[in-house]
């Protein structure tokens, strides 16, 4: 298994429209081995900046490929998958805000009644 990922593995990338293939160099792939070693799925973000610009430079020096397009790709091996998910949207609903300390909350007026 890992022979055959040595010698043509793919990196699979999770994009917001669907997974994508792409094809690293020889060297690539022993160090995309190595970078997978104990997981299949790595988010984009928790890679190191240097190992995002490979990956980045993967993408962008690389046509996709597609599953659906390409029967050839189905029997090849997948070396690991990269999660390219969107951030978060900023503007999340306000927060409450929190009692201030001069004024008494619910429980404490229902212990305060005679």
């Amino acid at each position: 298994m890992w022979l055959d990922k040595l010698a043509d593995g793919v990196v699979r990338v999770q994009t917001p429209i669907g997974p994508r293939y792409v094809m690293p160099s020889f060297l690539q792939r022993i160090y995309l081995l190595w970078m997978f070693r104990h997981f299949a799925v790595l988010p984009h973000n928790v890679l190191a900046p240097w190992q995002q610009r490979m990956i980045d430079k993967l993408c962008v020096n690389q046509k996709f490929e597609s599953m659906a397009y390409s029967d050839a790709l189905n029997e090849v091996p997948i070396i690991g998958t990269i999660e390219r998910r969107p951030p978060m949207p900023p503007d999340l609903p306000p927060r409450r805000p929190a009692a201030s300390e001069g004024s008494r909350g619910l429980a404490a007026e229902v212990r305060q009644r005679p």
